[in-house]
């Protein structure tokens, strides 16, 4: 059992189980039942997206520093008590069930996915 941190949109991989999307907006253009079918997500759950602000900032300067102020930010906001249980919820059912969570950026070292990859394994989850 294990939990999986994957591109939303990306071709699903075997023994993915449910799929979790942590982005702030569904995706343009897709209508909401076919979500799944294209990959996308089964679920819904912005409440592990940052910040619509934080998203801003990081978009409008492309540069580390930018990037590490993002990290810290988005740090911050899921060290809140509702983000930081769901957070623990999740750890937990990773040694139990598997589903993934993810975002649609290409590059995962610099989306947020990158980070809930690191608060989920701080808090003991088990990760494919």
């Amino acid at each position: 059992m294990s939990v999986r941190i994957v591109q939303l949109g990306s071709r699903r991989l075997p023994g993915e189980g449910l799929r979790v999307g942590t982005v702030r907006h569904p995706p343009r253009g897709v209508r909401k039942e076919e979500l799944a079918r294209r990959d996308y997500y089964d679920v819904w759950f912005p409440n592990l997206a940052p910040s619509a602000e934080a998203v801003a900032a990081v978009r409008a300067d492309p540069g580390p520093a930018a990037w590490q102020r993002f990290v810290r930010r988005y740090r911050s906001e899921m060290g809140r008590p509702e983000p930081g249980r769901t957070l623990d919820l999740l750890a937990a059912l990773s040694h139990t069930a598997e589903f993934s969570v993810g975002c649609y950026c290409e590059d995962e070292r610099r989306c947020h996915r990158s980070i809930l990859r690191l608060l989920l394994e701080e808090r003991g989850a088990t990760l494919a």
